[in-house]
Formats: structure tokens, sequence, C-alpha cells
């Protein structure tokens, strides 16, 4: 994969590379013969430093090779590389280096060694001078501490560019995040950025990353004995001392070729995907200190220039100094060297780990492919949780940082990620269950589709590999357990490469493929090219303008201005600008966004004709068909996103330090500043600021139908806040208000294009939320526009009936509830939520003003149809009006009043859960109001509240003591109040007496008359609707307000109604019979005379029975001393009347229960049925004959029961 170079047309294919090749030896043929090169050996560290190894690192000036860059050589040789960067020297050398210019030597060694292997050079010239291997080999280490960063951190630097698709807001500007490769210049991306300090300070946050940690070892001096043996760099680490480690020294080795590091090995014993602290350290020490590192030849290089003797020598000291490491080896080695048939006999040359790479060996820097996959697995296996999600994030931030950098390992390490996430076991699992993947993980496999789009877009990959990627994309595809594109819904959206216009027909085989997953889109832009030569003219100039004279078609290529069209579909269009940024040219990306903006405006102004024509049929017929195929809002390449994204880039404001990281991310809202558009064409004073904001209110307000499935509706929600929280990052100056006006206007002018046209699909996407944001954002600049616009984006069709959308005179009838159809909005909830906010919104802005606030009730009341919806609408406008530190504000509180009522209308024949609630606010609010609004409530009851929730809520409340002290009422206007509740008492008891009638003698208290009737209506209503408990309960609260003769009443209706069987001994009613047989004793012998019976006929109950005739012995009836009544003060006896039928249907119930008891009773309950007949001997007893009755009685159960001789045994001992 070409990683970009000096002078590279951006669509010129570039050099071709063959396949890895086998380990290249380096051999020597001739004294005169120039360096071999070698495959770089990994692992090999300290390697080459015996005797006689070279001259040091400063080369000595030129003598043979070029005279007039001699000169230059010294100067060159000691020019420090601590900012390095494309451009090339620094500030290093002497004290005039800085006005040096740089030698040709350098400026030619700098270019070979950043673009060929070694062995390429050597094998080009017959004899290469010294001072000429060491300058190549002096710039063949890498030159930027931004890639040094990126391969020794998660998290990328200020450069790296935020993902489109990803869920942050905001990103980085593309200015600065572009640079070409170490030594190289982008064609796109200008001048050189600015070097990186050689002592940039370390950000507080940012200690523990590996990058920052090797920053402070090189400041701490932790790195010594440097050593540079051609292609291969060692030294040593030491890490300080701490409290639970003591001091560590680690031997570090890296091999590089063609300014990147091919392989690393450290002490250490590092585990991860990234470069150790002390291999930063290590890196950045040869970058910005390379005039005090020693500089050697490849070691076979200087092995040629000894005679045998030495070289004799030169072997034994090696072996001396590590014979218990490579005495085993060299033994090995000296055989098979002496045997002439040995195979390494037959191989012309020997290895040399210093010498570089092969042309055949692949130029990338080093990555642990093992440690990417175990890392990936481990992430996904904790399920999310842990922050796994989050360092996911990071690895594909990561991938297209490397992307961004045109480094190959981008695509490589997204290669490895997508084989982990394809041998995830919850596929299968998912699969197997019929569940749909989990939210989380979902975005994960979008973010991972939209990686593998930008990677099969670059505009450099060659046709080798872009094949090899389709054969991957459809083997994963084809898998069983490769996720969906949309869910179970992924059959209806166009191919990526139908590259129509948005208002044009598409044939329904586009729209039927089978089996969309997360890799089709990928797969289709494999089918996509760069060679169209509009399109290379577009990215190309930014000075590309139609010509004078336009051949036949191209005036479909241009606009009325001049300006370059690009008619593509738009997701695809937008693709190719990802593509373009994600690869490192975002000027391209800048002048493709440009003419696809220019694009949609000419649609936005032709469709806008259109509807002009068509604009009386439409409102006429009240609704509109959807134009646009796809919605661009949560579609999987995010195309808005993108084009948001790459113009905002280029206009954000950066801090100093570019390479500036942080472990707990960017904090600070990004900071924009207004860049003018490079064009040819007339200007017009448009920035790529104004142009963003347009983009996204363009894009934001497409009317799109809602897809299916539950996925595809949360994803359109979520995208759609994304985009507004970037735009909420942008701070409106005078143009960009502009720029939101015009477009406003547009929109609400606009027809089947605008979700926010006067007409719109029943099932379109609502615009509530972006509404919100432009109601918000417009307001303090022109409040009219701002009403009218999110006055019209409260409707949703979806919820009305088949009234016509489009009649905006009159009002819809509507229904709660979405009418059938397949596949259901998901988010009904969220959505009808939003609508709630955005009215939320109006009423805050609205307060005070009684015009506007009237028409934001109208809104509501005829758009919004939840219930609770409305009701948390009128807590919120409730709120508002009342604030603690101020006056109460009228107007609102009568908007409040009103939706209160409206709630208590919709939910007065349905359930819902919060409707005390509900009543009690709307009590609160009317108070708050006045006393107006309580009668008005009062007199009105009969439409808003259930005739329990009129007595007991409503009118106790507003007959309270607190509400009188609160409105600060007068007489009159409490006797006017205290008259509607009386009212309002008496018609809830005449209409549910059963529920009302307590509450309404309450309330009718202190007037007779009202007190009466609402006793003659519980009268009345007793011997038909009302139930013994409801009666007892009144006759209580009669006897408790002085009234026993009525509440003896009342308990005697009660007893009509109960029924008291013989086992029901814990009744909760017995409390309320033994309360009227007391309330009848106390009265009199008359009263009591009259209950019985009816406690005769209603309780079977023996023990009930014989606990009121107990209490009926035991004193004189008549204590209640009522007026009128003599006392005569004498106990009643049982053997005549009332008790004598109260004793007899007492012994009655015992034998009765007896027989009952004896039918099915069990050994284990024969202690208690003793007991009970104990009981029943005492009530026997009461009569002058008892007990020769109760002889009798037991008599007959011996006889009766003889079959059950343990029980009688017992009988006969307890009673003989």
């Amino acid at each position: 994969m070409a990683e970009g170079g000096e002078g590279e047309e951006l669509l010129r294919p570039p050099l071709p590379a063959g396949a890895p090749g086998p380990k290249r030896l380096c051999s020597r043929t001739c004294p005169a013969g120039g360096t071999g090169a070698v495959h770089p050996r990994p692992g090999v560290a300290g390697a080459g430093a015996g005797p006689g190894a070279g001259a040091s690192g400063a080369p000595p000036a030129l003598a043979g090779c070029c005279p007039a860059a001699a000169a230059g050589t010294a100067g060159a040789t000691g020019t420090t590389a601590a900012s390095v960067g494309p451009g090339g020297g620094g500030a290093g050398g002497g004290a005039g280096s800085l006005l040096q210019p740089e030698s040709l030597l350098d400026a030619a060694a700098k270019r070979v060694a950043g673009s060929w292997a070694f062995e390429r050079v050597e094998g080009r010239f017959q004899r290469i001078p010294e001072p000429v291997q060491r300058r190549i080999v002096y710039w063949s280490f890498p030159r930027s501490e931004r890639q040094i960063c990126m391969y020794s951190s998660f998290q990328p630097g200020r450069a790296a560019a935020a993902s489109p698709a990803s869920a942050a807001a905001g990103g980085p500007s593309a200015a600065a995040a572009a640079p070409a490769p170490a030594g190289e210049e982008s064609p796109a991306a200008g001048p050189p950025p600015p070097a990186v300090p050689a002592a940039a300070p370390a950000a507080p946050q940012g200690e523990g990353l590996p990058f920052r940690r090797g920053i402070r070892l090189l400041e701490t001096g932790a790195v010594d004995n440097v050593l540079q043996v051609g292609f291969h760099l060692s030294g040593t680490v030491t890490e300080p001392a701490t409290a639970t480690e003591p001091e560590m020294t680690y031997k570090v080795a890296i091999s590089f070729d063609r300014c990147k590091i091919t392989s690393v090995t450290c002490g250490c014993g590092n585990k991860d995907i990234f470069y150790c602290a002390h291999v930063v350290a290590l890196s950045l020490y040869r970058i910005r200190k390379p005039d005090q590192v020693k500089l050697r030849l490849p070691i076979s290089e200087t092995l040629f220039q000894m005679n045998r003797d030495q070289l004799q020598k030169f072997v034994q000291y090696l072996i001396t100094a590590h014979h218990t490491e490579v005495l085993p080896t060299a033994q090995k080695l000296a055989d098979e060297i002496l045997s002439s048939n040995s195979e390494i006999n037959q191989v012309h040359g020997a290895p040399d780990p210093t010498a570089g790479a092969s042309i055949d060996d692949e130029n990338c820097w080093h990555l642990d492919e093992e440690q990417v996959r175990e890392q990936v697995k481990l992430f996904l296996s904790q399920g999310g949780y842990y922050g796994s999600g989050k360092q996911l994030n990071s690895m594909f931030a990561k991938v297209r940082e490397m992307l961004r950098m045109r480094d190959s390992n981008g695509a490589r390490m997204l290669t490895l990620i997508t084989e982990q996430f394809m041998a995830d076991p919850r596929l299968s699992l998912w699969r197997q269950q019929g569940t749909g993947i989990t939210e989380k993980c979902r975005q994960l496999w979008d973010e991972l589709g939209a990686l593998w789009v930008c990677v099969v877009l670059n505009p450099h990959c060659k046709l080798e590999e872009k094949s090899c990627w389709l054969r991957q994309l459809r083997k994963w595809g084809e898998m069983d357990v490769c996720p969906l594109e949309d869910g179970n819904y992924g059959n209806e959206l166009p191919n990526i490469t139908n590259a129509l216009t948005q208002s044009s027909g598409h044939s329904q085989d586009s729209l039927a493929r089978p089996r969309r997953t997360v890799f089709t889109r990928a797969i289709e832009g494999c089918d996509l090219h760069w060679q169209d030569s509009h399109l290379q003219r577009i990215i190309s100039s930014d000075f590309y303008v139609s010509p004078s004279y336009q051949r036949e078609g191209e005036s479909l290529l241009f606009n009325s201005q001049g300006q370059p069209l690009w008619l593509e579909h738009v997701p695809t269009a937008c693709a190719r600008v990802d593509a373009l940024r994600s690869h490192g040219y975002p000027r391209e990306a800048l002048r493709l966004t440009v003419a696809i903006i220019n694009t949609l405006r000419l649609q936005q102004q032709r469709q806008l004709e259109i509807y002009k024509h068509q604009k009386k049929e439409l409102l006429q017929r009240g609704a509109t068909t959807i134009t646009n195929l796809e919605g661009w809002v949560g579609h999987p390449l995010n195309p808005i996103g993108c084009l948001f994204l790459t113009l905002t880039e280029a206009c954000r404001l950066e801090e100093e330090n570019c390479l500036e990281i942080s472990d707990a991310g960017d904090s600070k809202p990004p900071v924009y500043q207004h860049v003018p558009i490079a064009t040819g064409s007339q200007d017009n004073g448009e920035s790529y600021l104004s142009l963003a904001l347009e983009v996204a209110l363009m894009g934001m307000g497409q009317q799109r139908v809602m897809p299916e499935g539950l996925y595809a509706q949360d994803k359109v929600c979520r995208n759609e806040e994304q985009i507004i929280a970037r735009l909420q990052d942008l701070e409106l100056d005078p143009v960009l208000v502009q720029t939101l006006r015009k477009q406003c206007i547009l929109l609400l002018e606009g027809g089947p294009f605008s979700g926010l046209g006067e007409v719109i699909h029943r099932e379109s996407v609502p615009m509530h939320t972006f509404a919100k944001y432009l109601f918000s954002a417009l307001l303090p600049h022109d409040a009219d526009l701002a009403y009218k616009l999110a006055l019209r984006a409260m409707r949703l069709p979806v919820l009305e009936t088949t009234a016509p959308s489009g009649d905006v005179t009159h009002p819809h009838h509507l229904v709660s509830v979405v009418p059938s159809r397949y596949p259901r909005w998901f988010t009904l909830g969220h959505l009808e939520s939003q609508q709630c906010e955005l009215a939320s919104t109006m009423l805050t802005a609205a307060k005070g003003d009684m015009l506007r606030l009237r028409t934001v009730l109208e809104a509501i009341q005829k758009n919004i149809h939840s219930s609770s919806l409305i009701f948390k609408l009128a807590q919120d406008a409730f709120k508002i009006a009342t604030p603690a530190d101020s006056n109460s504000d009228t107007t609102l509180l009568n908007v409040a009043l009103e939706l209160g009522l409206q709630v208590m209308r919709m939910t007065l024949s349905t359930l819902n859960w919060r409707r005390r609630e509900m009543v009690r606010w709307l009590v609160t609010c009317a108070t708050e109001v006045g006393v107006r609004a309580l009668v008005s409530i009062l007199q009105s009851w009969y439409s808003l509240f259930t005739p329990t929730e009129a007595t007991s809520i409503v009118a106790a409340t507003v007959m309270s003591h607190n509400t009188i002290l609160r409105l600060s009422l007068d007489y009159p206007q409490r006797e006017e109040l205290a008259s509607c509740a009386r009212t309002l008492a008496l018609q809830c008891a005449m209409k549910d007496p059963q529920n009302c009638a307590l509450s309404a003698l309450t309330l009718c208290e202190k007037d007779h008359i009202a007190f009466e009737t609402a006793y003659q209506i519980v009268i009345d209503a007793a011997s038909t609707g009302m139930t013994y408990t409801q009666l007892f309960t009144i006759a209580r609260y009669m006897e408790h307000r002085g009234y026993p003769l009525r509440a003896f009443k009342l308990a005697s209706l009660a007893m009509t109604h109960l029924n008291l069987a013989y086992n029901q001994d814990t009744h909760p009613a017995i409390n309320d019979v033994l309360w009227a047989c007391a309330l009848s004793h106390s009265l009199g012998k008359n009263e009591l005379a009259a209950i019985i019976p009816l406690v005769v006929k209603s309780v079977h109950c023996a023990t009930v029975l014989s606990d009121i005739l107990r209490r009926c012995t035991m004193t004189a009836p008549g204590l209640a001393g009522i007026p009128g009544r003599r006392n005569s003060g004498k106990l009643m006896s049982t053997d005549k009347a009332p008790l004598r039928q109260l004793l007899d249907a007492t012994i009655s119930a015992y034998i009765n229960t007896t027989h009952s008891r004896l039918t099915h009773i069990s050994p284990r309950h024969y202690g208690e049925f003793i007991e009970f007949l104990s009981k029943a001997r005492e009530t026997f007893l009461l009569a002058q004959d008892g007990h020769i009755q109760f002889a009798q009685f037991i008599d007959n159960l011996k006889q009766i029961y003889k079959g059950k001789k343990k029980l009688m045994l017992l009988v006969r001992e307890r009673f003989g």
C-alpha cells in the first residue's frame, strides 16, 4: 500500500511493490564494492560493537563523491533532529546552522532513505562512498515524533481525526491533522506542519501514557549507551526506583528501515499493542539528539574491512564475552561452515541484522499482531463492561489515525480487529436465540463497517490490495453470523454505487437487494473508482470552473455560477469525502464537499420550484410522498456528520502543542474561526464554517420516512442528537445567523424535500429535536421565525387519523394510539417526549406574552396526544410561572391551568395510575390562579372529575383551612366557595351515593338544609345501592356527630344487607354488628327489640351471637339517656323478649355449628372442639332448662357420632 510521497499526484498509482521474498543475504565481491543490505533480524540488542567498528557519527568531509556538497557536510552532520519534519534540518548543529542551506547530499540522502530499500541503492550503483552510506543510514531513522506518539498510545494526539461515524461530538483540525509520512510532504497538506518542540512539556493529565512517560525518561537522563549500527539502534533505559520497585535498567533494541520502525525489543517484557515507554525514550533520543548517537555502518561493512587475524580475534572475543549464550550456536555454525555439503555453504553471502531490509520486504511500522488479537478478544469478552467499549472505540480511532498518516498498518490492524469480531462467540449465540445484538455492540459493528468503506475507497490503494480486501469482505459477509446492516430489516436500502441524483426514480431491483450485512457497503465500495475526469478536476484544484464553451452534457456538471457539481448518490459521495479526509487529503475532501453542497443547493432550489407549481394541489390533498429514498440522518455512512466534520475541521483553532494527549479526553469545547472558501468563482463571503452549518441544517431538515426496525429508528434519534451537539459548539455570529435564517426560511417554504414543509408524509420522521435547536438558536435574532418554525414542527402525523395532514385550518380528530402498521414505531415514546420538550421550550420563552402563549397552547392541544406528557408540560409551566424569588406570572399560570384541565378531561374515562396526583396538582394550580378558578372547577366538576375525586379530593381541599389562608378570602368569597362545594357534594352524592355520601355529609355539616338533604339521599340509597360497610361507616359518623337515632336507623338498614355464616367468626363486620347492638342497647329496650330480629336473621355465627347475648345481659338498657324517655335501670332477663329470641337463636346456632364441624373434623381438632362445646354449655345454661337441653344434646352426639370413638371418649370425660 502506498504511504504517500513528496510531489506525488493524488490519483497517480504508486510504484509497484513485489510480494515479500526470502531473507536477503549480504556478500562482498570486490574491495571497491558497495555495502550489501540485509534483512533486519528482530531482537538483536547491542550487537556490532566490536573493535574497529569505524568512525564516530559525524562523517568526514566528502572527498570523491560530491565536492559541492562536501562543504556543507559538517554542518548537516550536526543537524539536530529534534524538530525534523518533512522539511529536513532543524536547530541543532552550530551557531550558524539555521542560516546554512541544506546540502545536496543530505537532500538526496533524505529522499533515498525514505523511499528506497538499501538493497535497491546498492543494486543501482557499483560503488557507494562511505559518506553517502552514512547519510542514508543517518536519515533512515523516523524523523517525526508524531508517529512515535501514534504507536505508543491508544489515545491519538490532537492530530488524529475524529470519525464521522463515531459518537464523539466534534473533531480535530484537518490542517494539522494530516501530515505526510515521516520525511515526506503531502501533496494535500501543503507546507509541513510546525516542528514539535525539542522538550515538549508533559501534560499533567497524560502522565500515565507511554509517550508521556518516555518523554519524562528522556528528559531525566534515563537513556544511555545509545549506539546505531546501520539500521539497528540500541541503548539502555533506566527506570528510577519507586516506593515499591527498585531501580531497573532495560536493554532496548530497535530496527528501522525507510523512516519506519520495523521491530522493537525491550527487556521490560511489555505485552501491549503499542510501544513501551522505554522504546519511546530511545526513539525520541535518536530524533532529538542525533549528534549524540554513535553512528556505525552496518556490521557486515566493518567485518569486510578486517583481515583474517582481526576476524578471528573478533569472533573469539565475542564468544568469550557471551560464551554462556552463544557458545552452542557458535559451535553449530562452525561445524556447518566446515562441512562442504551443509546448507549454509550452498548460499552465497551471510545475513546482517544491521544492513536494512530487502527490496521484497514489506515496508511498514512494527505492529504486534498477536497483541492486537488478544486485546480485541479480551475487550469483546467483557461485553461492553469495564470500559471495553471505550477501548474498542479507541482502537478504531487508532485505525483512523493510521489511515490519515497513510500508514499501511491501518488496514492491517482493521483486518485483525475484524477477524476477532467475526470470531466473537456471542454472534452464534444471538443467532440461535433469535435475539438482537446489544446496542453497544451494534454501534461497534457500525463503526467497523464504516471503517472498511474508508479503507476500500483509499485513492491510492492498488488493485491487488482492493481485490484481496474484496475477497475477505465477501468471505466475512457470507458467514451466517455476520450482523445485518439494519438488524432484521436490511433489504430496502439502495446500492452504494447507484450514482443517481436524489430526485431520480430507482428501479425495483435496487430496492430488493437480499441480506445486506455490515460489510455490504464496503463490498459495493470496491466497485467505485477515482478515474472520473470531472471528479479528478474537482479535487485537484480550487479554481476549477466551467469552461467558456461547454460541450454537450457539461451543463449538468456546473451550476449557474460556474462552480462544479458532483451528481452522485449523496451518501456515496460523502463516503468519498470521508475516505479522502481519512487518508490524509483534507484539502481534496474540502473541495469535494463544496461540490456536493453546491449540488444539494441546486437540488433544493429545483425541488422548491417544482413544489411551487404543485403547491395548490398538495395543500388540497393534504399529503405528500417522500422524495428522498433514504434518510441522511441515521444512515450507516453518516453523510451529514461527515460533511460537517470535514468543514469544521478546516476552521478549528488548534492549541499550540498538537501532540498533547490526555487520559480523560478533551473536555473543552472546540473553537472555530471563519476560513474563506478557496474558489475560482466570485467571492460571496462564504466560509467553510457557514457551509458546515448550512449542510447540517439541510440534512437535518430533509423529509425522510421512518426506517423499519428498533435499531434503525434508535440510530436516527442518536445521530440527530450527535449532529445537534456539534451544532451547539458553534458560536453564532452574524454570518452564521444569516445562514441559519436563510436555510430555515427555505425549509419552511419547502415542499416534499423538507420535513418542515407545509405538507409532509404521514410516516415522516418528526422534526421536534431539530426544531428545538433551531428555536433556541433563532429566538434572540428572529423571534417570529423561531416561533413559526417551532409551531410547524409540533405536528406528529403518525398519531393522527386519516384526516389530511396538510389541512392547516381545521383541527384534526386525534387518537392516542398508532394505527395498525408494520413495522411499528419503536421509538414513539422518545419522539413524543421530544415533542413535549419542544413545547416546554416555547412555553418558557413565551412567558409573559399572552398572544404567543395562546398560540403555543393551541399547538399543544392540537398535536400532543399523551395525557402524561401534557401533564408534564402543565407542571413545567406552573413551575416557571411561580418562581420562588418573584411574583407569579398570571398568563403562564392560566396556560398551566388549561393544560391541567385538558389532562383531566383526557383521563376522566381511562385508567391512569397518576390520576390522584393529577387531580391534587390541578387543585393546587387553580388555587394559585385564584378563587374564580376554584369556583370554575367546582361548578364544572362533572366534566373533569369522578364523583369520588370531586368530593374526597377537590371539594375537601378547597374547603380546607390552608386554602382559605393561602387565598386570604373574605367572608362572601368563603361563603361562595362553600356553597359551590356543598352543591358539588350533593350532586356527587346523588350520582354515586355509595362512595360520596359520607363526604357529602361532611361537607354539608355547617348547612342544616344541605345536611338534611345529604342524609335523605343516604336513606333513599340505603335500600338499593349501598353496602352494609358503607352504611355502618355513615352510621358511626352520625353517632360521632350526635345523631344516635339516625345512627341506629342506618345501622338497622346495614343489618338487612349483612349475612354472617356459622364459620365466619373473624368476619370484619363483627365489630360493626357488636357496635350496632351496643348502640341499640344504650338507646333502650324498644331499639334493642327492634334490632335483635335483624341480628337473628343476619348472623348465624354462634360465638358472635353468644357475645351479643352476654353484653346485653351485663347492663341495663337505655343508658344513653335520650331526652323524654324513662329508664327502668333493670337488667333484662333471657327468659323474656327480646333476649329470649336471641338466646334461642344462639343455642340453635351452637347446635348447627356442632353438627357442621363434626362432619369433617380431624383428630388434631378434637381439643379445640371440646373447648367449643364448653362455651356452648355456658350459653345453654342461660336458659331455665338449659342443663337438660345440653344433656340431651350431648346424648344425641354420642348416638349419632358413635363411630368417632376417640372423640366421644373425650366428650364423656368432659361432659359425662
